[in-house]
């Protein structure tokens, strides 16, 4: 529903609140998760029941006499609490909107829903002059969405605070209710009172395996097979008849004999206690002193050879091993066999759980999950976002802040039951699976074609929706009158200044136009004019082998070589072209345009055209030259370069080819090159220059729109403007200077981006520049993080500084552009970051400061809050653009980027 920067009328069908709206409208994204009123998104609000009530207040919503509420029908249910509170029954009907649930002590929904549709002792329910208390809750009526509030906090009476629950919950795509409804009452209470059967013959069958599993009576319990196999081991190992301690082979050493006195000190080394060593004879001392070295744990290389590798039986005759081996192998087969039979039974006791309530009679109330509400964070603070199901489309999609992206099950089940990070679900959605109204495509009776939009409204609500639109549309003209009438008179301006200053413009085109083809003022005879053509055709290749330098130093036949009086000799060096010996008027020679790519193109195409100059004149070199520079400019445009040479940047008839500028437009701003004043350096560009002004004066306004003659030349202007705002920031951040690259690549992208609106070679790829705004975001949140880690007053004052100046203010930059998957994984990197300090313990002046600042860091808002001016770029030349440009490209192509 389209709305106006007005109060929509169509808010006009709620009731009045006054000055008090509805606090859910006030609460922001990074509010407390509370278990009354919980903050959902903004798409939810009308379904909270906390809005419902304000907003539809019920009076007597079942009276079939009266009108019901649309809203309460659809998201409004009814149960009945049966129970017995201090040995007197009681019944109940109470209605519910959503339906609180208690998470923690659970793993899936049907056992949250068991656990709230039963309180107190059940066995009480069903007996006579009991005194205990105890209800049941059994649905009577089902609204046709149905609304679970998952309870996910709990109050921390040693910390003196709420904490998020972020256990593990399961729920499923299909909830059958049958089991809970007051129509089934009596087959679920018998299923139940089985149920607790099986579940108390579980739990003793389950204690019974964990005795084989864990077998022993000391602090470290093993497996009974395993128990007895190593017994097994043990007893068929091969007997030896020696002690452990003289087994040791007593022949030749093999490092040489230990003299008896040392034996003392190398005991004393390791420490062992006089009092724990055994007493020996001088016999004995003579024995040891004749032995090889025995080599100590920690000194022992390998194990010797002839050492056993287990323990083994001293004496064990044949018969006593027969009769064991046999014992033990019955044993662990009788270990074994009943160790199965448990796990079998358990399996079996699961599954026959599981089935309980799979018989056709309770699986009449099905309800499909349509949507789910996440929350990440902890108690005080977080981030919301939601998944929806798309019936049409047969797909989960997901709606984080402006944001709406294709989805899956499994990335709803990672993000949705908990226990994997701060992410779970705090709200669920069902919708009736039988009643097709809520998901099926209604029709138009007499064409029969889909409704769509506001088509699908109820009457009155459709005219409400109309009206409101129809001013929301009036507001939209009266703004875009004004707003076109504005742009009128700037245009109006920038034509009156264009004007002006037209001989000052310095960009030009070249072709054939009509006014290129009319004698200029020199009045040229038409045979002349024909002569010119043949010349031209016959003299194009006459020069084209040459060097620039050859070709423009060579002079014509009758020119003296020495200068006018008035006139100054100067030697110019122009790069790829050469030095030369410039002949011009004092002042009247600028070395820095004549440096530049364009017009040492131009230089060079008048030097090719010098013979057909010679022989026809200057309005046929000119007619010559011209050509030539816009052939060369044509094969500059259609020639597949590396990105660090941009032919864009060397010549602005490059950019208008590539962007498919008017014709007009592209000859003028060549004309206007050629009519330099400073090509007056000698008498033959002086000429060619005069022929150029020539024909600029014989153009007609209508023949070239003025106006859109200075827009192309603006946004040529603003294409160099953004590559030096890239060059400068990726200068910055190879020197990792983040937050001066920062600026200058927002400025960069949001100028590129502009461009690109218009044509996509109007600007630099956009996806190199989104790349590096966005690492430049990371590097500075991760510099931030790790200040805020630091603990000191000093460097998380820092820290947060970085956090609000330059990430906070920048962050919907990142979020407008819903297309860019990339930049809203990366936002939601920076937040999880921080929203991760919450579970932590810190000092509370730390957690004081990340309260203040977590709310800034999660609004959803997509408000730019970032600098008023652009930061201010150096002088630079052509020729420093093009050269920093190429050295910045290349270095990039030498260290890609990841991701890019």
């Amino acid at each position: 529903m389209a709305h106006g920067p007005s109060r929509s009328a169509a808010c006009g069908i709620l009731p009045d609140r006054g000055t008090n709206p509805c606090p859910l409208h006030r609460q922001a994204d990074s509010q407390p998760l509370r278990h009354q009123g919980s903050p959902k998104l903004k798409l939810f609000e009308p379904l909270c029941s906390a809005y419902l009530e304000q907003s539809f207040p019920v009076v007597v919503p079942w009276d079939e006499e009266k009108p019901k509420n649309p809203m309460v029908e659809l998201f409004y249910g009814r149960f009945l609490a049966v129970g017995v509170l201090e040995g007197k029954k009681f019944e109940n009907t109470e209605m519910f909107g959503q339906y609180p649930l208690q998470v923690n002590g659970f793993k899936d929904l049907h056992e949250c829903l068991e656990a709230a549709m039963i309180e107190g002792e059940i066995e009480s329910l069903h007996s006579e002059n009991s005194g205990k208390s105890g209800q049941e809750h059994w649905f009577t009526e089902l609204p046709p969405v149905l609304t679970f509030e998952l309870s996910r906090f709990e109050f921390n009476q040693a910390l003196g605070r709420p904490e998020k629950i972020h256990n593990k919950l399961e729920f499923p795509q299909v909830l059958y209710l049958d089991r809970y409804m007051h129509r089934n009452r009596e087959i679920t209470r018998i299923k139940r009172e089985e149920i607790k059967r099986l579940k108390d013959y579980l739990t003793v069958l389950q204690q019974r395996l964990e005795r084989y599993l864990s077998y022993g009576s000391g602090p470290k319990r093993f497996p009974l097979v395993d128990v007895l196999q190593y017994a097994l081991e043990f007893a068929s190992s091969k007997p030896v008849c020696t002690s452990p301690v003289d087994d040791i082979d007593a022949s030749s050493p093999s490092s040489g004999s230990v003299p008896s006195q040392t034996l003392p000190s190398t005991t004393d080394q390791q420490g062992a206690p006089s009092s724990e060593l055994p007493s020996t004879s001088p016999a004995s001392i003579v024995a040891i002193s004749s032995r090889s070295v025995i080599h100590k744990p920690f000194t022992q290389s390998r194990i010797p050879p002839d050492l056993p590798m287990h323990p083994a039986p001293r004496h064990i005759t044949e018969e006593e091993l027969s009769v064991l081996e046999s014992c033990l192998h019955r044993w662990r087969t009788e270990i074994e066999n009943d160790t199965r039979d448990l796990q079998e039974s358990i399996s079996r006791i699961h599954r026959t759980i599981e089935l309980m309530y799979s018989d056709k009679s309770m699986i009449q109330v099905p309800y499909r999950l349509h949507a789910v509400l996440v929350h990440e964070g902890q108690a005080n603070a977080g981030h919301y976002w939601a998944y929806i199901f798309d019936h049409r489309e047969n797909r989960w999609m997901k709606y984080n802040d402006i944001a709406v992206t294709k989805s899956s099950w499994e990335e709803l089940v990672r993000d949705s039951f908990g226990g994997y990070r701060n992410a779970s679900a705090y709200c669920l959605m069902y919708i009736n699976d039988k009643p097709q109204f809520l998901i099926q495509e209604e029709f138009n009776k007499e064409t029969g074609q889909a409704l769509v939009g506001i088509e699908t409204l109820p009457p009155d609500l459709r005219d409400f929706v109309e009206e409101d639109n129809q001013r929301f549309e009036k507001e939209l003209e009266e703004w875009d009158a004004q707003l076109a009438q504005k742009a009128l008179q700037e245009k109006l301006l920038a034509s009156q200044k264009l004007r002006e200053s037209e001989s000052s413009v310095t960009t030009a085109q070249a072709g054939e136009p009509e006014y290129l083809e009319q004698p200029s003022r020199s009045d040229f005879s038409k045979h002349l004019k024909e002569e010119t053509i043949r010349i031209i055709t016959k003299a194009s290749h006459e020069h084209e082998d040459k060097s620039p330098e050859t070709v423009l130093q060579s002079k014509p036949e009758n020119t003296t070589s020495q200068p006018p009086s008035n006139q100054q000799v100067v030697e110019v060096a122009i790069p790829h072209v050469g030095k030369f010996m410039i002949e011009s008027k004092e002042g009247g020679y600028d070395d820095e345009i004549m440096m530049t790519p364009n017009m040492q193109g131009i230089i060079m195409a008048i030097g090719k055209s010098r013979n057909v100059y010679d022989r026809c004149g200057p309005e046929a070199g000119f007619f010559k030259a011209i050509k030539l520079e816009y052939s060369r400019l044509v094969k500059l445009a259609q020639e597949d370069t590396p990105p660090e040479t941009d032919y864009r940047l060397h010549h602005v008839v490059v950019y208008f080819i590539q962007n498919q500028a008017p014709k007009k437009i592209i000859e003028k701003t060549l004309l206007e090159q050629f009519g330099d004043r400073n090509l007056s350096f000698d008498e033959r560009c002086h000429n060619i220059m005069k022929v150029a002004q020539a024909k600029i004066e014989m153009i007609k306004p209508e023949e070239v729109n003025l106006e859109e003659y200075e827009e192309w030349h603006q946004d040529y202007r603003k294409f160099r403007e953004t590559t030096m705002y890239l060059i400068i920031g990726l200068e910055n951040f190879q020197r990792e200077s983040y937050i001066d690259s920062l600026l200058f690549l927002i400025c960069a992208y949001q100028n590129n981006k502009e461009l690109l609106s218009k044509g996509p070679y109007r600007g630099h790829d956009e996806e190199l520049i989104s790349h590096y705004r966005r690492e430049c975001l990371l590097k500075l949140n991760e510099q931030a993080a790790e200040l805020f880690e630091s603990g000191e007053d000093r460097e998380v004052n820092n820290g947060l500084i970085i956090m609000n100046e330059f990430i906070v203010p920048f962050l919907p930059l990142l979020l407008v552009d819903e297309m860019e998957e990339k930049d809203i994984l990366a936002v939601e990197d920076m937040r999880n970051r921080w929203c991760s300090y919450l579970g932590q313990e810190m000092e509370s002046n730390l957690q004081e400061k990340l309260t203040d600042f977590l709310p800034k860091l999660l609004d959803c808002s997509t408000e730019i809050k970032g600098f008023h001016e652009p930061p201010k770029l150096p002088p630079y030349s052509t020729h420093e653009l093009c050269e920093r440009f190429a050295r910045i490209m290349l270095s990039l192509s030498r260290t890609p980027a990841d991701g890019r």
